[in-house]
């Protein structure tokens, strides 16, 4: 839950410093600017439709799948609400910063805690596991069509939107291991040498 609140935060944060967005957040953007919905409403229509796609890929989503849907759109309006954007480009370029790295943590909490991959992960590894695509192709092409679509539609691509692709994927690739909750330990296996272990084997002390 925390990892989701902070994923939206960290698009909110991305959103303030107004130098490009990830594909999905330009797309969100365009078709807000286009109706007037509201991004983070929008945010979780889209993701939604993505879960429905995820029926003829026969992927199960799990209760954080779920929760990614209708979650980190509502946190995204709160960051919206509570932070404003700067005017000074150094300024803003520092607010993505902070953005992006808040969204690398967050993505290893709510990924790490194992509830289920957001709707759009699911979308790439369903195709993988469905069809055989591989997982940089499927998201290449659905990323750069949502991207394409969206900056059409007046989503903000810049800068930010390239740093977002190279930058992401080593960071998450550092906080992911870091913040995964471990699995349960499987229990110690007995010590054939140990006395005191009943199917260790007997040793008899004489001549």
């Amino acid at each position: 839950m925390l990892g989701l609140f902070l994923y939206g935060v960290a698009l909110a944060l991305m959103i303030e410093a107004a130098i490009g967005l990830d594909p999905w957040t330009v797309f969100a953007q365009g078709l807000d600017l286009r109706t007037g919905g509201g991004i983070g409403l929008i945010t979780v229509l889209i993701g939604m439709v993505v879960l429905l796609i995820w029926i003829p890929i026969k992927q199960k989503p799990g209760i954080g799948t779920v929760l990614n849907v209708l979650l980190v759109g509502p946190a995204l309006e709160f960051g919206l609400w509570a932070f404003e954007a700067p005017e000074e480009l150094w300024a803003r370029i520092l607010i993505f910063a902070g953005g992006l790295a808040l969204l690398a943590v967050a993505t290893g909490l709510y990924i790490g805690a194992g509830f289920g991959p957001g709707p759009r992960d699911g979308l790439m590894t369903g195709f993988h596991a469905r069809f055989g695509f591989p997982i940089w192709a499927v998201r290449t092409v659905v990323e750069g069509t949502v991207l394409a679509i969206g900056w059409l539609l007046g989503g903000n691509v810049g800068f930010g939107t390239v740093a977002f692709a190279l930058l992401i994927g080593p960071m998450v690739h550092v906080t992911l291991p870091r913040l995964r909750v471990p699995l349960a330990a499987e229990p110690a296996r007995p010590d054939p040498s140990d006395p005191t272990n009943p199917t260790a084997p007997t040793v008899v002390v004489g001549s």
